[in-house]
């Protein structure tokens, strides 16, 4: 059994916010037999802004996942059935799987925080850290990284900080529907800090430096208000809100698979890093430049472990050192439970998407290995595991992550 620090709560806390509705919203599976047929879906997404593509890959045989709105579900068929695409209808309401999610949030004075079985909100993964840093204050320490546009603080924990360690940098949360990559990140750091006696051969001569939630106030308004928000929340026009942190960075910033639209989904915002929770990131990183060697993004979704480019299908010339680490992850999980994650860069196994966050770290933070790694979905959800999946799905990534960190650890 894993033991949970029980987190002093000051007084019971109810939320009932309004929240979008998806009534009516279909996701669509649509299977890309051939090469071209995965071309016409990624043109079919950049001339189509409006769709919301949960998955897309280039790789034949995979289906990609679409989420689309009522007024946009004949067109899109449509478009689908001239070009021949093969789909099936995967999700007929989303709404429909939303209940599970839309309970008022309830928090209790003395409350336990249980990170196996719920998406832990931003505050109470604050709290959380802090309440590691007291009970090992020997092992961890806890900083502000930095302060979101809405003004919540953005967290590091430090774990095992031992002069000459190489470093590990792990964030999860830029993408802020995501849950599940911050689940991740919680259980790493609950496994390196409660069960440091069972992890030596990543912590002997390793530095973990975790930011679980990069993204606080686009984490907040998913729980709230959008399930599928992705972007922060800092607005761009006056009607929309939001730029796309992994399109915000500045290594070929504003260039391939980045919008100029301050509307859209993967918008890069007006500069290089415009967003306070990316130069938290940087500023974080940049800090350790010398002694990192290992920066690791969770996202979701979809079985990938990717390093770049992303803005080219060409490979830095480091790609060999890197990819070893990543066929390690790979190779790990598929022995422990079986199941396949893909290993490549991320233009050639997705598609090219320019000022990305592990791009930048390889090229400008120079830290030698540098991975983006794709989490599970929730099978027809998508971004959306239950809470009774998070167990699972946390496990097995963490098998991953210790695999990819203990060969970081050989290496250096």
């Amino acid at each position: 059994m894993i033991p949970r620090i029980v987190v002093p709560l000051l007084s019971v806390l109810v939320i009932v916010t309004a929240r979008r509705s998806y009534e009516g919203y279909k996701v669509y599976g649509v299977v890309q037999e051939t090469p071209d047929e995965a071309e016409i879906l990624y043109r079919i997404q950049q001339a189509n802004p409006d769709l919301d593509f949960w998955h897309l890959t280039k790789q034949p045989g995979d289906e990609a996942r679409v989420l689309v709105a009522p007024k946009d579900q004949r067109s899109f068929l449509i478009k689908l059935i001239r070009h021949g695409l093969h789909y099936q209808e995967v999700i007929s309401d989303v709404e429909s799987i939303m209940a599970p999610y839309s309970v008022p949030r309830t928090r209790s004075m003395g409350g336990d925080v249980d990170i196996l079985n719920s998406y832990l909100r931003h505050d109470e993964v604050n709290e959380y850290l802090h309440a590691l840093s007291r009970k090992h204050s020997s092992l961890v320490s806890v900083e502000e990284a930095g302060t979101s546009f809405e003004g919540r603080s953005i967290k590091t924990i430090t774990i095992n900080n031992k002069p000459g360690n190489a470093v590990v940098f792990l964030d999860a949360g830029i993408h802020a529907r995501e849950w599940i990559a911050p689940a991740t990140a919680m259980y790493a750091i609950q496994q390196l800090v409660e069960h440091a006696s069972e992890n030596q051969d990543v912590l002997g001569n390793l530095t973990w430096v975790i930011m679980p939630v990069v993204n606080p106030d686009g984490y907040e308004f998913s729980h709230e208000s959008d399930r599928f928000w992705r972007k922060t929340r800092k607005p761009t026009s006056k009607l929309c809100k939001g730029t796309d942190g992994n399109r915000n960075f500045d290594f070929h910033w504003g260039e391939v698979g980045a919008s100029n639209q301050g509307c859209a989904d993967t918008y890069r915002g007006d500069t290089a890093f415009s967003e306070p929770e990316t130069r938290a990131v940087r500023d974080a990183v940049i800090k350790l430049k010398g002694s990192c060697k290992f920066y690791l993004s969770l996202h979701s979704y979809g079985n990938y472990i990717l390093y770049p480019w992303g803005w080219t299908s060409q490979l830095p010339e480091t790609w060999q050192d890197i990819d070893e680490v990543a066929q390690a992850g790979a190779a790990a999980i598929k022995q422990a439970t079986g199941s396949r994650y893909t290993v490549g860069s991320s233009t050639n196994v997705l598609y090219a998407a320019a000022g990305g966050s592990d791009d930048w770290a390889l090229a400008v933070a120079e830290v030698p290995i540098s991975i983006t790694m794709e989490l599970p979905g929730g099978g027809n959800g998508g971004f959306n595991p239950p809470p009774s999946s998070i167990e699972k799905l946390v496990k097995e990534s963490w098998v991953g992550i210790k695999a990819m960190a203990a060969k970081v650890a050989q290496k250096f």
